[in-house]
């Protein structure tokens, strides 16, 4: 018996989902891996769309008031963490929603409102229109957005997890991961076209609104997907045997709450490295003028294919030395590069297109297997719940403030202080994954 079936009050697409599977052909890893991966790059687009225009388009349309380029994208980062904010609180209610309603229920009233949130921002006035109010709409929004994605928890990457031999459990856990360069690069290039199809004045009077609209589009897709697979026999199988059961969250947390707090760190590096070769260094070149807009992000989407090709090879790498081995070496890599990332931002455009093409590599390294990187802890019974709440924790402690944090530190006290801020994740990371080793052997 289905999620679905359990739930009389489950969602029409989740019922016509579930007729897909009439003919009780057993669902394949492959499109269970489809569906993860498209779920993923829909949460991950609508996220960068809004993290791009955090830099090219809100600090001259919603602060303009700033007095300063610098001062106006402060502001814009300063909203930037909300999402990251709102999502745990999403989680919890959402998580009571699944248990009495249903996970179509939940995953159409989740994406639905991640998808609304995202394309209302399409239809925002600006500060000279309405003032203040400007601020404020942004700031709901945006909070609308990690509210959303604490309820878009499905449990298909767990589902892939359970399916994955004991020697490939590596590869099967990259795989949900691929949708974070495939929805930056789909974000980077649509801004990029607009970018440069445009005049300055068209960009930001109505260019710039189109990647949110598309933003609802993607959702729509990603959600039948999911659902899809949320009402197969397979699903429904795991959530009778309490592998995908939501539980409540301050229960889980009454066994748990030391895995989730190390859960929450031991992706730290990676997390810390996520956002500073994505979002933080198109703010550098915006404000500095290092070299176009346009050229960079092109930059940028060949840095997120070559972080496609070093999620897959993380697959490998821990299939044959482990995953905790995998990202202690990540972490290590990290924390060689932060000595050189400063100094290649500040080298002019050769060595910023280095810095995107190095950094994103290493990140798909790490980023590869961080995702429930310490799940196993976790019982059977709790594990669905626990994956959850450790994935919106790190998320808040490892990436949320990064933009924000990282142009601070380098418009205040210089570049440099990039490779301290990304030193210390990697200390973090390491400094949890030898615990986790030390708590597992006791």
């Amino acid at each position: 018996m289905s999620s679905a079936a359990q739930h009389p009050t489950s969602s029409g697409l989740e019922r016509d989902a579930r007729r897909m599977h009439a003919d009780d052909r057993p669902l394949s890893p492959g499109s269970v891996a489809i569906g993860v991966v498209i779920g993923r790059t829909s949460e991950f687009f609508d996220f960068f769309v809004y993290g791009i225009g955090s830099i090219l388009v809100f600090p001259k349309l919603i602060f303009p008031f700033a007095g300063s380029a610098v001062a106006a994208t402060l502001m814009s980062f300063a909203l930037f963490p909300l999402a990251f904010l709102a999502r745990p609180v999403g989680s919890f209610v959402f998580m009571w929603v699944d248990r009495n309603y249903g996970r179509g229920v939940k995953l159409t009233a989740a994406l639905v409102i991640l998808g609304g949130s995202t394309a209302s921002i399409a239809f925002l006035p600006g500060y000279e229109a309405i003032g203040y109010w400007a601020v404020a709409l942004l700031a709901l929004f945006r909070l609308g957005q990690g509210f959303a994605l604490g309820g878009a928890w499905d449990g298909l990457a767990s589902l892939l997890s359970l399916s994955a031999p004991p020697n490939h459990r590596g590869w099967y856990a990259m795989i949900p991961q691929l949708g974070a360069p495939i929805g930056f690069a789909l974000a980077s290039v649509l801004f990029g076209y607009f970018v440069s199809h445009l005049s300055e004045a068209d960009f930001l009077a109505w260019g710039w609104r189109y990647p949110f609209f598309v933003a609802f589009a993607i959702n729509v897709v990603a959600l039948f997907a999911r659902l899809r697979i949320v009402a197969s026999k397979e699903f429904g199988a795991a959530m009778e045997a309490r592998e995908l059961e939501a539980r409540p969250i301050f229960e889980m947390l009454s066994k748990h709450a030391m895995d989730v707090v190390l859960g929450a760190f031991v992706p730290l590096a990676s997390f810390a490295l996520f956002h500073l070769v994505t979002i933080f260094p198109l703010s550098w070149v915006v404000l500095h003028g290092s070299q176009p807009v346009q050229q960079f992000l092109w930059m940028q989407v060949a840095g997120a294919a070559l972080g496609a090709v070093g999620i897959v090879l993380s697959g490998f790498i821990a299939d044959r030395i482990g995953r905790r081995s995998e990202l202690m070496f990540g972490a290590i890599l990290i924390a060689v590069f932060s000595f050189s990332a400063p100094f290649l931002l500040d080298a002019g455009s050769r060595g910023q297109d280095a810095y995107i093409l190095i950094g994103f590599f290493i990140l798909g390294l790490t980023f590869g297997q961080s995702s429930g990187a310490v799940s196993s802890r976790f019982t059977q019974y709790y594990r669905y719940t626990g994956a959850a709440l450790t994935s919106d924790l790190a998320w808040l402690v490892g990436a949320a403030f990064a933009p924000l944090v990282a142009l601070g530190l380098a418009s205040s006290f210089g570049i440099i202080f990039i490779g301290g801020y990304l030193i210390s994740g990697a200390i973090c990371t390491l400094a949890a994954l030898t615990l986790t080793r030390a708590l597992d052997q006791q």
